[in-house]
Formats: C-alpha cells, structure tokens, sequence
C-alpha cells in the first residue's frame, strides 16, 4: 500500500540523497549558499501553506542571506533573486533544497555578484 503522493514520494527519493550530501533541510543551510526548492513538507500544514504562499514552490531558486545570532533565528532567505523574507528554523527545515542543476539560469549568489563588480 502506497500512502504517500506522487510530490511526497519524489521528495523522498530526493531526501534519500541527502546523506551523499546533495540535498539538504533550508534550515541547515549557510549564509551564501545557493539552491533549488525540491519539496516542502512538515508536519503543520499551517506551515507548509504559508511556504508555498510566500513563494517556495517546487523548482524556485532561494539564497540563504543572513542567519541570526542567538539560536540561529531567524534565517532571510531571498527567493528567485526577487523577494526577501525571514523564517524560522523550524519553517526552514520543511523545505527541502538541492544543487542548481542548470548554472546557466544566471542565478548567483550576493557575495560571487559583489566580486565580479569590483
């Protein structure tokens, strides 16, 4: 019996790489690093709407900006090179990011645009 949907499935497999190293929680991620939204998933689904409301969707490219002091709270993120936001770790690790499979999209991180301009 197959109780998981065909998004939850894919992340799974995807997940299962994680150990390899190629994927990873958004939480988890440093300042600079640069991916691809693989799944959002998480036990509240309270959680999950307002991700894929703010803009995590399946295939977006995010940035990690900026982690904060104390604990680590709270994480900016911006979103397809257009849209900032601030996150908890807890909402953070229910979105699960790869690698940037095609470079040739143009998305960079603000630290490697900074060094080509000066």
């Amino acid at each position: 019996m197959n109780a998981l949907s065909e998004p939850e499935r894919r992340a799974f497999e995807l997940g299962c790489a994680v150990g390899l190293g190629f994927t990873q929680p958004l939480g988890r991620m440093r300042p600079g690093a640069v991916g691809r939204v693989l799944a959002v998933s998480g036990g509240d689904h309270d959680i999950e709407r307002g991700l894929l409301e703010m803009g995590f969707v399946e295939g977006a490219c995010v940035e990690v900006l900026h982690c904060g002091f104390l604990g680590r709270d709270p994480l900016a993120v911006r979103i397809n090179q257009s849209m900032t936001v601030a996150l908890r770790r807890r909402e953070a690790d229910a979105v699960l990011i790869g690698p940037l499979l095609d470079q040739s999209a143009g998305v960079q991180s603000s630290a490697s645009r900074e060094a080509q301009l000066s």
